[in-house]
């Protein structure tokens, strides 16, 4: 009977013990997934919605777990603090400008909070700061993206569905180009004409091209003037004699015109010969005397030579003249 109870005591000692050994085992697994005995400090953040985020979640730095969520109560108005503690470890990553944000672990996972280390250059978070955060699109607001998109993409296959039926039935010039065949043989004719004309251009384009090249050919009277200074030196001079003999012959068109208006006038010799028709006739009924005078002296000469005082004397001068 002892024998028996003894062996009671002892199995039921044993399972005593069994299962304080997983009490104590699970409280130090618990723990050690909290980071109970790791030496952290508290940081606070100040959310519009936490969107479900509950104490006891993870805290992520560069997608590593640092610390949990301490502490969820309400600030102010209608915000909400959060209380984090995070590892001493990972505090000289964490600077005074860094933010934090809800996320989730997976699409449908637990709400996590990410923090945002800031920039290196400025210091480090202390124990108890407030840092900024970042709000993230919650998930009713996707929804409601979502279902808004959807209401526009039955509108937009709506008008597709109408705008296919007019093209089937002939409707609109894209439905007379799909139904007519004349259409289509105007627009194909159009576009040979294009393609025709952008060879043209190209052509152009490559004639200009060698034109251009020519130009600029070594030795070429263009390069030269662009080039040679001596070349563009002889230019200016001779544009410079053109528009000396240029000036001389405006000034010589000048005079031929003012001695063209004086030939006009009376007040001069030219001009009373070729205006003054009683001067003119004078001129040439002179003319006509004197050469009817001159007609006469050569017979009375002629008279002379065979008078007999003078026969003498003129055959003198013949003999002389031989």
């Amino acid at each position: 009977m002892e024998t028996t109870e003894n062996k009671r005591s002892v199995i039921v000692g044993i399972f005593v013990l069994l299962g304080i050994i997983v009490f104590v085992g699970g409280i130090f697994t618990l723990a050690g997934q909290q980071k109970r005995f790791v030496k952290s400090i508290e940081l606070n953040a100040v959310f519009n919605d936490v969107a479900g985020l509950k104490s006891g979640n993870n805290v992520w730095f560069s997608g590593v777990k640092v610390g949990t969520v301490k502490k969820i109560d309400f600030y102010g108005n209608s915000q909400v603090r959060i209380r984090m503690s995070i590892e001493e470890d990972a505090q000289k990553y964490i600077h005074k400008n860094a933010f934090a944000q809800i996320s989730s672990e997976s699409l449908i996972g637990n709400r996590i909070i990410v923090i945002d280390g800031g920039t290196p250059s400025l210091p480090i978070v202390e124990s108890g700061d407030i840092i900024r955060v970042k709000n993230a699109v919650s998930t009713d607001q996707m929804l409601a993206d979502l279902q808004v998109n959807n209401r526009n993409l039955i509108d937009i296959t709506a008008n597709l569905k109408v705008i296919s039926s007019k093209i089937a039935k002939g409707e609109g010039a894209l439905g007379a180009l799909v139904s007519d065949s004349g259409m289509a043989l105007n627009l194909q004719s159009t576009m040979a004409g294009l393609s025709a004309a952008s060879r043209n251009i190209n052509n152009t384009a490559v004639s200009l091209s060698r034109f251009s090249t020519k130009l600029n050919t070594k030795g070429g009277l263009v390069d030269e003037l662009l080039t040679d200074t001596v070349v563009f030196g002889n230019l200016r001079t001779s544009v410079a004699g053109i528009q000396k003999f240029s000036a001389s012959a405006s000034s010589l068109a000048a005079s031929l015109d003012n001695a063209g208006k004086k030939l006009t006038e009376k007040d001069n010799p030219a001009g009373l010969l070729l205006n003054d028709q009683q001067s003119a006739e004078s001129l040439r009924k002179t003319i006509i005397n004197l050469e009817t005078s001159s007609k006469k002296l050569d017979e009375n000469l002629e008279a002379l030579q065979h008078n007999f005082l003078l026969r003498g004397f003129f055959k003198k001068k013949a003999k002389e003249g031989k």
